[in-house]
Parts: C-alpha cells; structure tokens; sequence
C-alpha cells in the first residue's frame, strides 16, 4: 500500500526485495523517460531546417533517423546487459514486399548498380558495427569494388524495416553486402578490413551501439570462403591476444548464407536513405566500430591452403603492406572522416 511505499517501518520484511526491486524500475523508467524527451527535443531543434527541406533536398532528410540510433543507445545502456539473440519462432512476421526504391538505384560514390552481380564477381557479407561506417571503409578500397550496400542480414523476418531491426525482434545484425572482382581485390583483402576495422570480441555490440543488431558476423558462399573466415579468425584472436596480453576470445558470428533461406535470405537491402549514407551531404559522422589497432597476420602465416596449391595463389591478398601501413582502419573509427572517393593506388 502508499504507507508502506513511504514509510519502510510498514513494510513486512519478507518484501523487502520486491520494494527495492519496484523502486528500480521506478527509477530506470523516470530516468529512460527524461532521457527520451531530452533527446527528442534536441533534435526538433537540430533537426527543424533539414526536415522542413525534406521534401526539396532529400539528402536533408538523411538526418531523420539519427535519434533513434540515440534512444536506442541510451535504452541499452540502461537495460543492464546485452539481450540474447531472438529465438527465430518469436521474431517478427515480416512481409512480402521487398524494400522499394533499391532496384535500379545505384551506387552513390561508384556508380554502379547496387543490385547486379557482373559475370565473374562474387559477393561477400559481413556485419561489424553500425552499417554507415562499415560500408564507407570497403567503397574506398582502391580497386575491385563494384559495388558495397548496406542491409540487415543473418536474421529471421522476411524483409525488416530499420526501425524493426533495431529492435531487435527480427534477429538481424546491420550488414554490409560487397561485390568485387577477385581478378582484383582479393577476398582476403575484404576479410582483413573486416576484422581490423571494429572489436570482434564485444558481443552484441560495438561501441555505445548495443543489440544483437550490431553484433559482429561473417557469412560465407562457398567452402573456400568460410574456410578463410575461420582460419583468419583464429590468427587475429592470437594477434589480438599477443597485443593486449589478455585473453581476448572472438564472438563473430559465422554460418553459410544458406543456413537463412528458410527465413526467407541472408540478406535484405535497407532504405535507400542508408545506402552510402556517410557520402551524402547533409549526414552526420557518426561510427561507434571500435577497431583495435592490431593488424590480421600475414596471410602466409594462417591459410588454410598448401602454399603449393591453386587455392592458396586464388586467394593471395593483392594490396600491398604500403597500402595498409597507409590507410589501415585505426582506433576510434577514423574512416568517418576521409574522403568519399576510392583510394588512388597512386597514393600508396
């Protein structure tokens, strides 16, 4: 009763627990509260000009779903730990209908279209923090590329919303979908970058981003592929250890892209609002991937391939240690910051 609220003199001892319990959630409910309202109406006030120009300058309206990022950010931290990944029987139904306005659209930077896979390229997809800044690190390799996009990939509901995959009620994980040439950019050069550009041993979560919507992910199509992935995971989670001299265990998640097609696919385009997303003017540098400094051993250390065999010449990286000594992801995410257009070979 109230008395008993107020006054802990009235309380029966043996509900104790469930009062200070109560007054817990009482508290992270006041403050999620404040917070969100806080929240809210800073970006009313930030946000005003460019929303009113939405309709003219759609670039302006890139900008929109920015406090969700917050809210959500600030909702995890006060949930009290990571959540587990949905269990696929309680996900969201999903639809039918694919994301509109993605086929025929083309890629903001590199021009081409998002959607084709020219004859002789292969796709890779991963996952490794918030999708803008992940994205923006591979378009800017300096050759091979056709074309990066981000999505939602490795869930259980049939074409998500952004706003349905950050709940994380449809199992997905913000994805970046690359297509390249192997003739190329080799498929370990897109592995490397993979990993040393976030901190695959955070769980469900990169940075203040937390959910099993950010959780770090690889998905293979084909043996030799998933072959590799787990090879070089096993060399960076001892270089990682050999850097820091603590035991860092790997989370990525692993599995073949055809482990999804009774959910319907590994992977679903997002808005095009999101597609190159850090290119665009009008968006904000935001990035919360928190690589760690520590660079993928050489390839010649950890294949999974004879040195005599055809698999292992297939697969031999083709940038150069002066690319990497150069333009390798450093701490605190810094890819947010550089230019938008591929790096020149020349420049290396």
């Amino acid at each position: 009763n109230n008395t008993a609220c107020v006054n802990p003199a009235f309380r029966p001892k043996h509900l104790e627990p469930q009062y200070k319990k109560a007054k817990l959630t009482m508290f992270k409910a006041t403050t999620i509260s404040f917070l969100f309202m806080l929240t809210a109406a800073s970006q009313v006030i930030a946000f005003a000009p460019s929303i009113a120009r939405a309709t003219k300058t759609p670039a302006a309206a890139q900008t929109h779903k920015q406090p969700l990022r917050m809210i959500g950010s600030i909702l995890d931290l006060l949930g009290g730990g990571d959540k587990p990944l949905i269990e696929p029987e309680k996900a969201l139904r999903g639809r039918e209908t694919k994301m509109p306005n993605i086929d025929g659209y083309r890629h903001y930077v590199l021009g081409n279209k998002l959607t084709e896979v020219p004859d002789g390229y292969k796709e890779a997809v991963f996952a490794n923090g918030c999708f803008w800044g992940s994205e923006k690190g591979i378009w800017r390799l300096p050759k091979g590329i056709h074309s990066t996009a981000v999505g939602y990939c490795a869930g259980f509901t049939p074409n998500p919303t952004y706003e349905e995959a950050c709940s994380g009620l449809t199992g997905h994980t913000e994805g970046v979908r690359v297509v390249y040439n192997p003739e190329e950019v080799s498929f370990v050069d897109v592995l490397r970058w993979f990993w040393e550009a976030h901190d695959p041993t955070s769980g469900m979560g990169q940075g203040n981003d937390r959910g099993s919507q950010y959780r770090s992910g690889f998905y293979y199509f084909d043996d030799e592929q998933k072959q590799l992935i787990e090879a070089s995971k096993a060399a960076y989670e001892k270089a990682l250890e050999e850097k820091t001299g603590a035991q860092r265990e790997i989370t990525t998640e692993i599995a073949a892209a055809t482990d999804y097609e009774k959910y319907g696919g590994l992977w679903y385009f997002a808005e095009q609002y999101h597609q190159q997303y850090l290119s665009k003017p009008g968006s904000r540098p935001y990035c919360s991937a928190q690589p760690q400094g520590v660079a993928l051993p050489e390839y010649s250390e950890w294949s999974p391939f004879d040195k005599d065999s055809a698999e292992y010449k297939k697969h031999e990286p083709t940038l150069p240690a002066s690319f990497w000594s150069k333009y390798a992801p450093k701490r605190g995410c810094s890819v947010v910051q550089e230019p938008n257009e591929p790096i020149l070979e020349s420049a290396f």
